[in-house]
């Protein structure tokens, strides 16, 4: 077999001739388990592992890898087990093997539920081991230059995949040469006709422009001579891909797509790179604004060189990259370069570091999204390639993905300091916390002991690590308000039974936790917080008396409400109940006690099946603000909005809200204030009907 052999001489470059041998052993054993396995196009099957493998021996990865790579398919496609891989081949390639594997054998409700653990699966064999996610990616890499053999429907799902996934993987690894071909194959699949018309063009467009850029590559070797620098250039031609996101981007025809070329100059250290662009900026003049340093600011995938854009010949804008050697090797290789370059270099070190830590960071935050959807959403959010460089007080450069936010940074320096986080300063200046960040802001963060995320934050963080920590922490909060409110629900409950807290002992708690399958005492506390479980149900049955029909409630229970239980009681919206106000209770399940007026519209309606009904009242040393709204009808004279607002601050009152609607000689005032309590709000109101403008002021129950 051709293919083999070529391999064979591929990897007998790099490898000692037992590694060799080793990896003809795995073509001979992969060829025997896809024996009368044919690929869509007819092909043997062998020839898919043996091309991934070939694939992987420019990255000169080691032999364990390519004899994985040989073998990944036979798990998932075949009668052999990890274990006969690990006794033939040993247990570190059999590992790698089931980290590549798909989870088919496996029952999904949906294709998205099996592509989401798919993803997690090879993130978590990736965390262990980076090589696991550089055989995927050039088995997809395969996959995506033989596509044509399948379905148009089958073509665009597995494209789609690799543009959203694989590419942007790629590019985080900063594996530059993959991702292009893997964004380029995605677009021809996705979009045929555009790819096709384009390519046309740039063919035509090669030979027109080569005269111009033989010009051009004359042109700076001169001036870099002249300077001393010895450097070796070359033209490059972007990729189609590229060349349609900026059509996209700029609505520009391909005609106006001037700076299809690009030239890249290697030099021999870092001082050659600044005194180089120097000479090239004397050479054509620099467009404004396009140049980038990413020597001085690394991306995130170690990428490092210097960007720059120049007026060419005939007007014509020349990208140029200017970069050392060891910069370009790890420019091409990026965290392959550990294989590619045994040289043991700091950069490359750096680089597996990074990598190492961006994982962790990712897992961390992915191990907390709830659903399928919401895993793929961050994982495709936390490869977003754009991003922003900023500086922490002491200098540090920190990179984000474009669009986010002073909450991301928070989180991204420290987990306490995200959710401590009560300000932001950026460039010197108090922000709001939602205020998107951009390349070159110093950010501090200014913390509070006792503050807390706020649910708010969820509608404009941009990292999944922020998202993460965020419902991790208020999920924790609300667990453990609810168990506060279930253990006071479940004494009371327990007390009009005739039973006292202290006579339910451990035994009777491991009895019924056995009996429940719950895991602890603490679950059940917050499932009957969170209306899950009746309160005089689990008493009947931690007391062993049996159990009530659903909807039975403690007599005589009341229930007193302090205004501190947090998210585990909720005052309901359809009638802002403040202190002061007969107020009843309702359990919902999965939302905690919700707290309603007696006189509320929406318990008129009646209630669900699912609710359970308790008797509830105000503790009377309540210390906290309420939120209440009033409507007043005003008459249009000047300054009355002021006189409004001293009297509302004079009767101690707060403003958090006001909107006005003008009609004709009176205007309707609707205000949110803050009060402690309904004798506050009583004073609130009296104030402002000794204003002569005020016509008519009332409680609204119903803001929305």
């Amino acid at each position: 077999m051709a293919d083999a052999e070529l391999l064979l001489e591929e990897v007998s470059a790099y490898l000692k001739p037992q590694d060799v041998e080793h990896v003809r052993e795995a073509i001979e054993f992969s060829r025997a388990a896809h024996e009368g396995q044919l690929r869509q196009s007819g092909e043997p099957y062998v020839t898919h592992p043996i091309a991934v493998a070939r694939i992987l021996t420019t990255l000169h990865i080691d032999v364990q890898a390519i004899v994985a790579a040989l073998l990944h398919d036979v798990i998932e496609d075949t009668a052999i087990t990890g274990d006969n891989i690990a006794a033939k081949f040993g247990k570190p390639v059999a590992e790698l093997v089931d980290g590549v594997s798909k989870l088919d054998r496996l029952q999904f409700e949906t294709r998205e539920d099996a592509q989401a653990e798919n993803f997690r699966k090879m993130l978590l064999a990736m965390a262990r081991d980076v090589r696991v996610i550089l055989i995927k990616l050039a088995d997809r890499l395969h996959n995506m230059r033989t596509l044509g053999a399948m379905a148009r429907e089958k073509c665009e799902r597995i494209a789609r995949e690799t543009m959203e996934i694989y590419a942007p993987i790629a590019n985080r690894l900063g594996l530059h040469d993959i991702y292009h071909e893997l964004e380029d194959l995605s677009f021809k699949y996705l979009h045929p006709n555009r790819y096709a018309v384009l390519s046309k063009a740039l063919k035509v467009a090669r030979g027109n422009r080569r005269e111009v850029v033989s010009k051009i590559l004359v042109a700076i070797y001169q001036r870099l001579g002249e300077q001393h620098i010895h450097a070796d250039v070359t033209g490059r031609e972007k990729d189609i891909y590229s060349i349609y996101k900026k059509m996209q981007s700029k609505s520009l025809a391909f005609a106006e797509v001037l700076d299809i070329y690009g030239f890249r100059v290697l030099v021999d250290d870092v001082p050659s790179c600044y005194v180089a662009l120097g000479a090239l900026h004397g050479l054509y003049k620099p467009i404004p604004g396009k140049f980038k340093d990413y020597i001085a600011i690394p991306k995130v995938n170690g990428y490092q060189s210097l960007h720059t854009t120049l007026f060419g010949p005939f007007g014509t804008p020349i990208e140029i990259q200017i970069r050392t050697h060891e910069m370009h090797r790890i420019a091409d290789a990026g965290v392959a370069s550990h294989w590619l370059y045994k040289s043991g270099h700091e950069s490359i070190n750096d680089l597996h570091k990074k990598t190492h830590q961006w994982l962790q960071e990712l897992l961390e935050s992915l191990s907390q999204s709830s659903d399928s959807s919401e895993f793929l959403d961050h994982l495709k959010v936390d490869l977003f390639p754009d991003e922003v460089y900023v500086f922490t007080p002491k200098g540090k450069i920190m990179s984000l993905p474009r669009g986010a936010t002073a909450v991301d940074f928070a989180y991204n320096v420290h987990t306490d300091i995200g959710n401590r986080c009560i300000a932001v300063k950026v460039n010197h200046e108090l922000v709001p916390l939602r205020t998107e960040l951009r390349n070159g802001d110093r950010v501090e963060v200014i913390t509070a002991p006792h503050a807390k995320p706020n649910p708010a934050w969820l509608g404009y963080v941009a990292t999944s690590k922020a998202r993460g920590h965020i419902r991790h922490f208020l999920k924790t909060m609300q667990s453990g308000e609810s168990a506060q409110l279930g253990e006071r629900l479940l004494n009371q409950a327990l007390h009009a039974l005739g039973i006292k807290t202290q006579e339910i002992g451990d035994a009777q708690w491991s009895k019924l936790l056995r009996d429940t399958g719950v895991k602890t005492k603490q679950d059940i506390l917050a499932d009957i917080g969170l209306g899950r479980r009746l309160n005089m149900v689990v008493a009947r049955q931690l007391a062993s008396v049996g159990e009530t029909a659903p909807g039975e409630v403690a007599p005589n229970a009341v229930i007193t409400i302090h205004g501190t239980e947090g998210m585990a009681v909720q005052f309901a919206k359809c009638c802002s109940p403040i202190p002061g106000d007969p107020i009843i209770g309702i359990i919902r399940s999965g939302q905690g006690l919700v707290v309603h007026t007696h006189d509320c519209p929406t318990l008129r309606r009646g209630h669900s099946s699912g609710e359970q009904w308790l008797d509830v009242a105000w503790d009377k040393n309540i210390n906290r603000s309420f939120d209440v709204s009033i409507k007043l009808m005003v008459a249009n004279q000047r300054g009355v909005l002021a006189k409004v607002a001293a009297a509302i601050a004079d009767a101690e009152s707060n403003i958090s809200n006001v909107n006005f609607v003008n009609e004709g000689e009176y205007t309707a005032l609707h205000f949110t204030l803050e009060v402690n309590h309904r004798l506050h709000l009583a004073n609130v109101m009296r104030s402002l009907r000794k204003i002569p403008e005020v016509v008519r002021i009332i409680r609204v129950k119903n803001p929305g």
